[in-house]
């Protein structure tokens, strides 16, 4: 029993290691010059937003619209018996922008682009094409997880303010539908608690749920080991590791906003 939690705690130390090794190394080249010399292509950090987040947009987009619905059905069972079924929008707008909008919206990301950032990368690891890269003098960090990064960082605070916007509208359809409240009262109610704290609180959020899936897809993808077996764990490993990350430092941030 000993045995197994010193090499459960010296293989998680051996890991959180490298991963900061990790993320000084994307630090140095994004401001060094991923934009400047040869290898470092433009194009290339626009590709994998266009991947990142224009390819993510449908989904998030339902899962955020049917999170609001449910929200406001969830929520208006019981405001409906405190007779507040009125502040059914603010409900689902507050909750959707602090909490829900960027911590649903990791999460799809995460098992979406996350788990294919690892497998790309593993698979590249595995065929030795970075060991190629390294032979020609390019560094695969800068090559290969810098512009995924950015992507990351960038795209995954924009595609939560449209799940927002598409939990919203789901509450609006419950609220003015179901429980027929004035639309137009329904959307002054919705904005009238919402605050810019809310929603500067919800991007801060995926700013940093964004780091996190980077950090960790790209770090299992630069050290997959085992052929296609290996790029199938550190896939898994990747978008395990990734949501408890997400939950966790959401939990972190909440507190934080909370006490402060």
């Amino acid at each position: 029993m000993i045995s197994y939690l010193g090499r459960f705690f010296i293989e998680h130390t051996l890991w959180l290691k490298g991963v900061i090794n990790l993320f000084i190394d994307i630090l140095y080249w994004t401001f060094i010059g991923p934009f400047l010399g040869k290898f470092s292509r433009r194009e290339s950090i626009f590709h994998q937003m266009i991947f990142v987040g224009i390819c993510s947009i449908v989904i998030v987009f339902f899962v955020d619209l049917f999170t609001g619905i449910v929200l406001a059905m969830q929520s208006a069972y019981i405001l409906e018996k405190m007779g507040a079924k009125l502040y059914v929008a603010s409900l689902v707008s507050v909750s959707l922008c602090r909490e829900l909008g960027p911590v649903l919206t990791a999460l799809v990301v995460a098992g979406r682009a996350g788990s294919a950032i690892a497998a790309e990368l593993g698979t590249m690891k595995v065929t030795e094409q970075i060991e190629a890269l390294e032979t020609m003098a390019i560094n695969p960090v800068r090559f290969l997880a810098v512009p995924r990064f950015l992507a990351l960082v960038i795209m995954l605070p924009a595609l939560t303010v449209l799940g927002d916007l598409a939990g919203i509208f789901g509450g609006f359809l419950i609220g003015t539908r179901s429980m027929n409240i004035n639309p137009d009262l329904y959307m002054q109610i919705a904005f009238k608690y919402l605050e810019l704290k809310d929603i500067n609180t919800g991007l801060l959020k995926a700013f940093v749920f964004g780091i996190i899936i980077a950090l960790v897809a790209c770090y299992e993808g630069l050290n997959t080991k085992g052929g296609a077996e290996g790029v199938g764990r550190a896939t898994t490993r990747s978008v395990v590791i990734s949501f408890i990350l997400i939950i966790a430092a959401d939990c972190f941030l909440t507190a934080i906003f909370y006490f402060s």
